[in-house]
């Protein structure tokens, strides 16, 4: 790595490193009463090392983690909670449509997620009975 690092993607926006920890917590062990606070503890100090000491390649590649399992949970046959996948779903949508802000490759590298999303947030909004449109 250059002695310089391009920290431009770390100012985007601080929803993610907010919203998503326990959301994916939600997402990765699926309980009736949330998950285990050790899990979004867990979740939390992840995002949080990637923040602090990651890179933009790592924070993408941690954020296709989470639009898989986004897209997992809108396409199971059987409804879980949309709640979580809906919202880190939203979030992540967010954060890909604002790297088009950014210099270099990262917004179209978020492409396929991008649209990934917007047909698994559109599908789970359906699923929660909200309509919003996605643009």
């Amino acid at each position: 790595m250059s002695a310089r690092r391009n920290l431009a993607w770390l100012g985007l926006t601080p929803e993610p490193e907010q919203e998503l920890p326990s959301a994916v917590a939600a997402l990765r062990a699926p309980a009736a009463d949330g998950p285990p606070p050790v899990l979004v503890a867990a979740e939390r100090r992840h995002v949080e090392r990637l923040v602090l000491r990651g890179t933009q390649r790592g924070w993408l590649r941690y954020l296709g983690e989470v639009t898989d399992l986004v897209v997992a949970a809108a396409e199971e046959p059987i409804p879980a909670d949309a709640g979580p996948a809906l919202l880190a779903g939203e979030v992540v949508l967010d954060h890909h449509r604002m790297l088009i802000g950014l210099p270099g490759p990262g917004y179209e590298r978020a492409t396929a997620q991008r649209q990934a999303l917007e047909r698994a947030v559109a599908r789970l909004r359906t699923r929660r009975g909200e309509h919003r449109s996605t643009v």
